[in-house]
């Protein structure tokens, strides 16, 4: 029997867990034999590998997070520990990977591969779905329903005191969050890394809402824009005149129960990185777009900038015309 193992590399995402419990079954099934990567780079470097089987994945496919662990590893991008991390898979005689990350990961990937050819698959996971070449990453659905379930919550409040709530999403430099739950918790404003903004363009129309009538405002801004959401609650009251708060959702945007969804794509994603790696794809990344799953190279992927869909920011501009 063929081994291979799978890892998380980077933030986590819930999607991880299902995606995991897959690997092993599917391995299973075609006849190779799985193991663990614990922790990560770091844990490819460490020796933290072990032989997996039903036992170990039994119970996880509706927990969020990652049982083995992730890490981001700088000794990775150095030569000699990358060559630790090979002489530690030659042990297990390991020469399938499955990588669950970023571009970042699968950078490092490629860079290992062309020294070493241990062949790997990537599988998009993060939640700030910001990798080119696939319009959905591992983990993004989950994130957009814990925002949506916060922003609803939030919107109570708001309501019930007469408030404007500025929401912050992650998302480093990338607005995919904050720009889908604002479209879809139908949201007053939002404001995201890749459009320009100029909040005085709003003071008119907001003002005369509040004479109509509305007596609450909700904002979602990225993490990524200019201006800290403290700054945008402080144009509200000195310029609209309504009181303020500042919500930051922070690292809950990661965790929570997996959705149907990415259980269902974390079952797809690794069912075709393992088939890839059984056929002939020896250095790729699977990707998503228009209902359909592919493999394309890293220079495909990770050397490309990811562009946010052009539907969605007219949706953007149609929703915030004043």
């Amino acid at each position: 029997m063929k081994n291979i193992a799978i890892l998380c590399s980077g933030g986590d995402v819930s999607g991880m867990n299902p995606a995991i419990k897959h690997f092993v079954e599917y391995a299973l099934k075609n006849a190779l034999t799985p193991y663990f990567i614990y922790n990560g780079y770091e844990g490819l470097i460490d020796n933290k590998i072990k032989k997996a089987g039903y036992s170990d994945v039994a119970g996880i496919i509706n927990k969020g997070g990652t049982k083995i662990l992730s890490s981001r590893s700088k000794r990775f991008m150095q030569k000699e520990y990358r060559a630790q991390a090979k002489a530690n898979l030659d042990k297990h005689d390991i020469d399938m990977l499955v990588v669950l990350g970023g571009d970042g990961s699968f950078r490092g990937m490629e860079v290992f591969y062309k020294e070493h050819g241990i062949k790997f698959c990537g599988i998009p996971s993060t939640i700030d779905n910001d990798i080119a070449g696939t319009s959905y990453c591992l983990g993004v659905d989950t994130a957009l329903n814990v925002i949506r379930s916060a922003i609803d919550s939030i919107r109570d409040t708001a309501s019930s005191f007469g408030r404007a709530f500025v929401i912050e999403t992650m998302g480093r430099e990338c607005g995919y969050l904050a720009l889908v739950s604002a479209l879809t918790s139908g949201a007053e404003l939002c404001l995201i890394p890749e459009v320009a903004y100029d909040l005085k363009k709003y003071e008119a129309s907001f003002t005369r809402q509040m004479q109509n009538g509305r007596h609450y405002f909700i904002a979602v801004i990225s993490e990524g824009i200019t201006e800290s959401a403290q700054e945008i609650a402080e144009w509200f009251e000195e310029k609209i005149g309504i009181e303020s708060r500042v919500t930051i959702l922070g690292h809950i945007q990661r965790g929570g129960n997996p959705t149907v969804y990415d259980r269902l794509m974390a079952y797809k994603f690794v069912s075709h990185a393992i088939d890839g790696l059984l056929h002939g794809q020896d250095e790729s990344v699977i990707t998503f777009n228009d209902g359909g799953f592919s493999y394309k190279s890293i220079n495909e992927v990770a050397k490309e900038s990811y562009e946010l869909d052009k539907e969605l920011l007219k949706s953007l501009q149609e929703m915030q015309d004043v």
